[in-house]
């Protein structure tokens, strides 16, 4: 428990930010999903033409196959590549493989924080913060948290956000 305060700690003096990773289940999901859309759309792409074209149609079912495999190490990246860390006054979220992206949302900034979970989300027991600031284009969202970590989010962005009210 003394780790987290001092990461806290070092987090408020302005330091450098404590980065983050979001949870595994978040990956377990997306993967999960994959196997079973392109495992769908392989035995569709390999039964239908081998049935009615014949048995060297099946083949058909490979691509799907293949995306599935590609997409699983492309899921994997993905995953790895996210990552929030809250500082003094802001908030920072990065994502991105190929296209490294940083969103800096300021607490004084934010309007409303919500915390959502949609069916399959709820499921994996995962939920997601999102962000609404005044400018639409800084609207920001960290996906697969814990629930229990979202609410925690949410209420500490909430408190800060009124803490650092710019007033608009």
């Amino acid at each position: 428990m003394e780790t987290g305060s001092r990461e806290d700690e070092r987090a408020a003096a302005g330091d450098e930010p404590v980065w983050r990773a979001l949870p595994r289940g978040l990956l377990r999901m997306r993967r999960l999903l994959l196997v079973v859309w392109l495992g769908l759309f392989a035995l569709a792409a390999g039964l239908l033409p081998g049935l009615l074209a014949g048995l060297t149609w099946s083949a058909f079912a490979l691509l799907p196959l293949a995306l599935m495999a590609w997409g699983w190490v492309l899921l994997g990246r993905n995953w790895r590549s996210w990552r929030y860390a809250e500082r003094a006054d802001d908030l920072l979220i990065s994502r991105g493989v190929l296209w490294r992206e940083e969103t800096v949302v300021p607490y004084g900034r934010m309007q409303l924080v919500e915390v959502t979970s949609g069916p399959v989300e709820r499921h994996f027991g995962l939920a997601a913060v999102q962000l609404h600031t005044a400018a639409a284009a800084t609207d920001a969202i960290i996906p697969g948290l814990d629930p229990a970590e979202a609410e925690r989010l949410r209420e500490r962005l909430t408190e800060l956000g009124e803490a650092r009210s710019a007033g608009l």
